[in-house]
Parts: C-alpha cells; structure tokens; sequence
C-alpha cells in the first residue's frame, strides 16, 4: 500500500517543493509512460543509496520496485537509463534549482551570524569537444551544513556575473557571506549589504591598489584586536593569528566599498608534523562587520567548510568529478540531486555513521532509507 502522506500527498516537502518543475517533454507529442515525479523519486532515492550514474539508477529501480510503489505507482515499472539521461538534459537547470532552493529552506532556518560561503566548482566530467565543462557557484550554510543554491556560471563570462544572480536566489537576512578574492568586487559587496547581510571579502592582487593599501594601514595603525587559534589534524599543526582594524582613516579608497567597517589580516603557520617543514602565508579581507578578531578568525575559517564539507564530499563520496554526463543539461541537474542527497545524509542523526556507510545502509535497508528520505 502507498504511503499516503510522503510524495502526492500535499502536505510532502518533497513534492510542495518540485511540483511546479516543468515538464520539458510536455513540447512533444505522444504519451508518458514515466511521469516525472516518478522519474525524480527514483533518481534522488538511489543516489542517496550510492548510485552514481543512470544504469546504476536503473538497476536501483528494478531491484526496489516493490519499494517505489510504497510511495508512488510506477504503473510501467521502471524507465531505462537512455530515457533517464535524456529527462535530466532536458530538465531546466535554473526551474530545477527554483524548486531546490524551495526545498531547502522548507527543511532549515538559517540563524543570525550564520557564515554563508559561497565558491566555484568545476564539474570536469561534463566537458567534451564541443563545449568546456559546466562551472557552478554555489552557497554553502556552514552551520546548518546545506547548499542552499547553486549557479551556473556563462560559457563565456565567470563567477563575478553568475554571484549576483546567486545572491539574488538567497534569503540571508542577518548572516554573514564570505568570498574568495572573485568576489572581492564593490557591486557584490552592495548586493549582499542590499540582501540585509553582511560580508568578508578576501582581497589579493585582483584588487591590487586596495591590497597595497591595506598593508599600508596595518604599518600605520595600531590594532583594534587581536586573537590565535591553533589546530591540529592531518598530520600538521596551523597557527592563525587574526589582526583586526576599525580606524579607516588612512585606506584611500575605504568611499569605494559600501558600508566597510573593518580590514582584516591572517596570519597562518603550517607546520608538517612529518618533514618539520614551516610554511607561512598572510591574508587580507575586507568586510561590513564591526566585531572582534576571534569572531573574523572564526568565519573566516568557516568559509573553508564549503570545501571540505560541500566540494570534497561531492569529489569522494559522490564521485561527482569522474562523472561522465556530457548531454545537455545533465551534468548541472544532477549535481543539484547529489546536493540533495548530501543534505539528507547530513541532517540524518539517528546514528554516527560516516556518510558512505549510511549510503550504504541506505542501499541495503528499505527502511533506513525511508528515514533519510524524510529528513
């Protein structure tokens, strides 16, 4: 018997979330023999379960039907991995992110001071001789560990114009966004002052002028704080020492950014548990925040959690770079489900496992699996 209240019910996240994604085989004639709710599930509930292509999704399909029809009725059994590649090339990546973006702040709350990190990512499998690999940026809520959106950036244009419109997407309301030296740009500042949120900006030599100009203060003013953190882990010690200044008075070219407040310096040691090498590297950002040099040492950290807990977990657990998913839209699409998949693996607490061993479990265990897909 169907669960009444998971996908067709009105009540389901999942499908007051992606019920309005259009159709983009309603141009053709002819019938469906696989509507597309049906397509979706089946897709979202095998990646979570350690599918990473559409045979392994068909084969999913086949061996779960009996499972799949707890939910929805899959009346013509499962469609072939051509009928699924050829749905998701077609599927519109900015409706289908629409929908995403829905689901996710149905299933969170982002709160106040919450580090919004924002990066690129370029999905190598998704090139071919016609056309260079999808580039997509997307925003990264630390502490509630969600992607929250993602953007695809123009062929022939780069992440400075696809931010905006990433940012246009985001409700951030009193959190704090954090970009790497591309987005160290005046109008993104003032787009994400205009979001009601505030910023920490890397600056390095693409703003050259500005950078010079902030070594320049840190020699004239003295500090307004200054805080160190040391960590340790993966077979090296790091030491960051966070200087902060509020006294502008000497940057030149502090009228140029909206709403600056403070100028920030990182200071970082590594050193190599193993060789005893030293490595050393300074860094300056600019950002809208009046606070102390622990809380910019911190956020400043917590930008990095994109990578390590968004980017490397789509690399290593997702397998998300070796895919081969040249067509279409494809490559862009299916990223967005392994987002998903990700976030329900994340906000499943019922047990400690690692993420692959819950994908396992996932696979293996129909009722499990029930489990994270309601998370």
């Amino acid at each position: 018997m169907r669960d009444s209240n998971f996908l067709r019910n009105s009540n389901s996240v999942f499908a007051s979330s992606f019920s309005s994604l259009p159709d983009p085989r309603r141009t053709t004639k002819g019938h469906f023999y696989y509507p597309l709710d049906e397509i979706l599930f089946l897709v979202i509930s095998a990646v979570l379960s350690g599918a990473d292509g559409w045979v392994s999704i068909h084969t999913f399909g086949k061996l779960k039907l009996d499972w799949l029809r707890q939910y929805l009725p899959y009346e013509n059994g499962i469609p072939s991995h051509d009928v699924l590649g050829k749905v998701f090339a077609l599927l519109d990546p900015v409706a289908f992110n629409t929908c995403f973006t829905l689901w996710v702040n149905s299933i969170s709350k982002l709160t106040a001071g919450e580090v919004i990190a924002i990066d690129g990512k370029t999905l190598c499998g998704s090139a071919s001789q016609n056309k260079k690999a999808f580039h997509l940026v997307s925003a990264y809520a630390t502490q509630n560990r969600l992607c929250l959106a993602q953007q695809c950036v123009n062929e022939k244009s780069n992440e400075i114009t696809a931010i905006p419109l990433l940012l246009d997407m985001l409700t951030i309301e009193n959190c704090v966004v954090t970009l790497d030296a591309m987005g160290c740009q005046s109008d993104i500042a003032q787009k994400i002052l205009d979001k009601h949120a505030d910023y920490i900006l890397m600056v390095k030599d693409n703003q050259k002028s500005l950078r010079q100009q902030i070594e320049k203060v840190f020699t004239l003013e003295k500090t307004s704080d200054g805080h160190q953190q040391t960590d340790m882990g993966h077979g090296r010690v790091e030491k960051r020492t966070c200087d902060v200044i509020n006294t502008l008075t000497f940057l030149d070219e502090r009228s140029s950014w909206p709403g600056l407040q403070s100028i920030v310096r990182i200071k970082s040691e590594r050193a190599d548990k193993k060789t005893g090498k030293i490595t050393q590297e300074t860094r300056y950002y600019i950002s809208s925040l009046r606070q102390d040099a622990e809380q910019f040492n911190t956020s400043i950290r917590q930008h990095w959690a994109i990578e390590n807990n968004l980017h490397w977990s789509l690399d290593v657990i997702f397998n998300e770079d070796a895919l081969l998913m040249k067509s279409g839209n494809s490559a862009v699409n299916f990223s967005i489900v392994s987002k998903m998949a990700l976030a329900m693996l994340d906000k499943e607490k019922s047990t400690k496992m690692s993420k692959p061993l819950k994908r396992l479990t996932a696979a293996l265990n129909d009722e499990y699996r029930s489990l994270v897909l309601k998370c």
